[in-house]
């Protein structure tokens, strides 16, 4: 039986779109606003925003609803539009410092400068299904006080001027211990620019931190699971130094003054891994330090960054891992990949198929072949010749 090619019409893909436009829109249940996805699943929306590289909650709802839940989708979705802004400023450099922080936990000290404030999480309760009734429900929801703005229930700072909600880092506790590398640079290189340029092995470091601030959140927990305990091999001492969630404002140039002004903000995660060194080049008497911050509250995205990035950085290119991070930790590329295999391959794989018949009708010529030869070998066995041809030949040019 032949291969023969299927085709799919316009008139199919149309009505595919259609069914799809429909269902979406008149669903059994209510509409879906847009402010119950961006409060409701603040976190999906998040997401969508830091893979899809861009700070617009609003416009993360609505592409997160539009993709039906797909938070790769929906990323999709949110840097194709980005694709089409056109850059009207840049903003100005700004500490993380300056981050209002909502949540600050540290794993790596029970009494660090500043407070613990646990904020809104989920770490500490019961991995439950909450199976109360839906109308209960509904009726504590409607029972409970809106909650305040988190800056209005903001502590006011210390009689020493000390600012609960923007306390000491980390890092600088280590290095006031004089325990942490100082990998400070005296310059202040342009970051690298992903959005513009690929970024290849061998790019500096805001390269790959940039790659994996905007990178899968499932694939970058991947990778950095495997290279803490998987078949590459590294055992990494890790912990985690501090985590932060918070604001951080967006502060352009005045367009008149030239005077710095802040015009709104962003929720960032921050987080900073400790790293023990015991390499033989290094200081074995200090720590080093990975960073990771991105979009929105996404912890274990920020966390796998932080070690990857220390990880990348004590690697220093000896290994594939700057690859893996730079070529295939974003999912609209990997998931853009896989989803093409759903597309017509009718050429392709017409001559696969072409391929293969190509070969079989080569192996059966070959076979036809040798049982020719296996026919001959057996009447030579069972009729051998009187005198071997060549044999005779030799030997008459002998005695001529």
């Amino acid at each position: 039986m032949g291969y023969s090619g299927a085709r799919g019409g316009l008139d199919a893909i149309r009505a595919a779109e259609t069914l799809t436009r429909r269902r979406r829109l008149a669903g059994d249940s209510d509409w879906l606003d847009l402010d119950q996805v961006s409060e409701r699943l603040r976190l999906a929306v998040d997401r969508v925003q830091g893979e899809g590289g861009l700070w617009a909650p609003d416009l993360a709802a609505r592409a997160f609803r539009q993709a039906e839940g797909d938070v790769i989708e929906a990323s999709q979705l949110v840097r194709a539009y980005r694709s089409t802004l056109p850059r009207v400023a840049y903003s100005l450099p700004v500490h993380a410092d300056e981050m209002t922080i909502l949540r600050r936990i540290v794993p790596a000290y029970r009494t660090p400068p500043g407070p613990q404030l646990l904020g809104r999480t989920l770490d500490y309760t019961g991995r439950l299904i909450d199976l109360t009734p839906d109308d209960e429900a509904r009726a504590e929801a409607a029972s409970e006080p809106r909650p305040a703005e988190p800056d209005s229930a903001l502590p006011e700072p210390s009689a020493d001027g000390v600012d609960p909600r923007r306390p000491v880092r980390m890092l600088d506790v280590l290095r006031s211990l004089d325990l942490a590398v100082d990998r400070r640079a005296s310059d202040d290189p342009e970051p690298f620019d992903i959005t513009r340029k690929p970024a290849r092995p061998g790019a500096p470091r805001s390269a790959w931190l940039a790659a994996m601030a905007r990178a899968e959140t499932g694939a970058l927990m991947n990778l950095w699971y495997r290279n803490v305990l998987g078949p590459d091999g590294y055992i990494h001492e890790v912990t985690l130094g501090e985590v932060r969630h918070g604001h951080l404002p967006v502060r352009v140039a005045h367009p008149h003054t030239g005077n710095p002004v802040d015009i709104g903000s962003v929720r960032a995660t921050e987080t900073e891994a400790i790293e023990d060194l015991d390499g033989l080049e290094e200081d074995r008497t200090k720590f080093d330090v990975g960073y990771g911050m991105c979009f929105g509250h996404n912890e274990r995205k920020a966390i796998a960054m932080a070690n990857l990035d220390i990880s990348a950085w004590r690697d220093a290119g000896r290994t594939s891992l700057q690859q893996s991070i730079l070529l295939t930790t974003d999912g609209l590329d990997s998931s853009g990949f896989l989803e093409h295999l759903k597309l017509p391959h009718y050429v392709t794989f017409r001559s696969m198929v072409e391929r293969k018949q190509a070969v079989r009708a080569a192996l059966a010529e070959m076979d036809r072949r040798d049982a020719a030869h296996a026919d001959v070998a057996a009447l030579l066995a069972e009729q051998p010749p009187e005198a071997d041809c060549v044999s005779s030949l030799t030997a008459d040019r002998e005695t001529v």
